[in-house]
């Protein structure tokens, strides 16, 4: 396993992972190491097939201020190649998150500011403090929410996602679940227990099946109805009712037991 310096990764024997930004003193703000470490414990993540889920947090007071101020500075001095090797970097570690095979879940507190709405974009759920901020501030700085815009487009809608990257408006996490951003919302001094209570409702589930899921999704997309996609879903459907944990999980609710996968668990 990988030494971090600005993350760290936890797994528990349930098959739990737990990636939290590690820079409490500095707000979990990214730079270029961050962004770097965050890549190569994604692909530890996705090495690991006894795995289930992966839960997104951050140490300390906020989630993530965005990005760190002497990391823009030492980037206001690049040329456009060395911006763009940046920014390639930038866009690797949110489509791998987008991408992670098995399901994904954000835990919001405090500030969520500029490329920390695309982490929390690109997980597949999301909850929060009621008092978080969120804000995609760069044009307050000269600067657009250019590499993390489609995922926020697809986690808030493109209306939503034109008024705030505009605005630079701050909003709460009441606001961010009526925008879709997070499932639920909770009072601050709750939200340990409400990730628990997730992590615990997410154990119930079959994980291969909870990977098939993702990977129909992401097939399905916005919905829009096709002859292929009527096949695919069709074969989905006939793959997994003949995998072992669909076999197990049918036999199970037909003889009111248990699951394999519950057992160890419940």
């Amino acid at each position: 396993m990988t030494d971090f310096t600005t993350i760290e990764l936890e797994r528990d024997p349930r098959g739990v992972a737990t990636l939290w930004l590690n820079r409490p003193d500095k707000n979990n703000a990214f730079n270029a190491q961050m962004i770097r470490e965050l890549i190569l414990a994604l692909d530890e993540v996705q090495a690991d097939k006894g795995l289930r889920f992966l839960v997104l947090r951050g140490r300390g007071k906020h989630f993530s201020a965005g990005a760190d101020l002497a990391w823009m500075q030492q980037s206001a001095a690049l040329d456009y190649n060395a911006n763009l090797s940046d920014a390639r970097e930038l866009a690797e570690l949110m489509y791998n998150l987008h991408k992670l095979p098995i399901p994904t879940l954000a835990v919001v507190q405090g500030a969520a500011f500029g490329g920390a709405v695309g982490l929390v974009s690109c997980c597949d759920m999301a909850i929060g403090a009621t008092d978080a901020l969120f804000s995609l501030s760069e044009v307050r700085i000269g600067l657009a929410p250019a590499v993390i815009s489609p995922f926020v487009v697809q986690a808030i809608g493109e209306r939503a996602a034109r008024r705030y990257a505009l605005t630079a408006e701050r909003f709460s996490g009441e606001r961010a679940r009526e925008l879709g951003l997070l499932a639920e919302c909770y009072p601050a001094a709750e939200l340990d227990q409400a990730c628990t209570d997730w992590v615990a409702n997410l154990l119930l589930n079959s994980p291969q099946a909870m990977k098939a899921t993702k990977d129909l999704l992401r097939e399905v997309g916005s919905g829009v109805l096709t002859p292929a996609l009527r096949r695919y879903t069709e074969n989905a459907i006939a793959r997994i009712r003949v995998s072992a944990e669909g076999q197990e999980g049918l036999g199970a609710f037909l003889d009111k037991r248990q699951p394999a996968w519950q057992e160890p668990h419940a």
